[in-house]
């Protein structure tokens, strides 16, 4: 079975994940604090981690930082309504997507299996061609048509394009774009929210009702074709509809 590491000091909380993930056929180790987390990442085979950023020992964020340099495991974070600038700093040092507490167990379960997905299909061989409904992607020739016309990005929306079809369903922030685009440093969100608009009117998608391109407001932007992501209509993230049980935290 996958092998899940759940960090959170909480010990009903943590109690409560276990059995949540268990229940439904993962393997689940626990560390109630930063410190045991580590030494579990770097002595067992462990497959994804869902990390509580308010741990005792030391801070969530350092964590991350210190998993991304022995590993690339997934890793989901655990945060609290408000901390938009933690959210934005655990994503930029290596965090793959974020929970807010309280949680719907159905959405946490929906972003562990589509982390899980992605990373086996990052091991495999990228298709050359991408079909979604009217809208066709070939990464080979850098084509991309729509209805039948050709859509004539320029090179910045085909490398936001490319980037968005590397990581499907992972938040990728604002730093992370601008630094994939123009180097680290770069802190020019008007002038990529103008580029995302433009791509999204050459792919047929629109704002107020995303197929393709989902805004994380303060946070980044989501490619939603993957298939964890609503349809038919529902225009969300996995998990939004789901009726399951919510958890509380902290």
């Amino acid at each position: 079975m996958t092998r899940i590491l759940v960090v959170e000091d909480d010990a009903p909380l943590r109690s409560a994940l276990r059995a949540t993930l268990q229940t439904n056929g993962f393997d689940v180790d626990e560390a109630g604090d930063g410190a045991t987390a580590l030494r579990t990442v770097e002595a067992r085979a462990v497959e994804l981690v869902v990390l509580d950023l308010g741990l005792p020992d030391m801070d969530g964020i350092d964590v991350v930082r210190t998993i991304r340099l022995q590993s690339a495991v997934p890793i989901v974070v655990l945060t609290v309504e408000d901390d938009r600038a933690v959210k934005i700093s655990a994503l930029d040092l290596g965090a793959d997507d974020y929970v807010t507490k309280p949680f719907d167990t159905g959405e946490l379960l929906a972003r562990v299996r589509a982390l899980l997905r992605r990373s086996d299909v990052r091991r495999e061989p990228r298709e050359a061609v991408i079909t979604i409904g009217e809208l066709e992607i070939d990464l080979a020739r850098k084509r991309v048509m729509l209805a039948g016309d050709q859509a004539r990005l320029t090179p910045t929306e085909l490398q936001l394009l490319e980037l968005f079809l590397e990581h499907p369903g992972t938040l990728l922030t604002h730093d992370v774009l601008l630094a994939a685009l123009r180097g680290p440093g770069e802190h020019d969100n008007a002038s990529l929210r103008v580029h995302v608009n433009h791509l999204r009117r050459k792919l047929g998608d629109g704002a107020s009702h995303p197929r393709l391109i989902l805004t994380e407001p303060g946070l980044g932007y989501r490619w939603l074709p993957e298939p964890d992501v609503a349809e038919g209509g529902g225009g969300g993230v996995a998990g939004r509809a789901s009726a399951g049980e919510r958890i509380a935290g902290r």
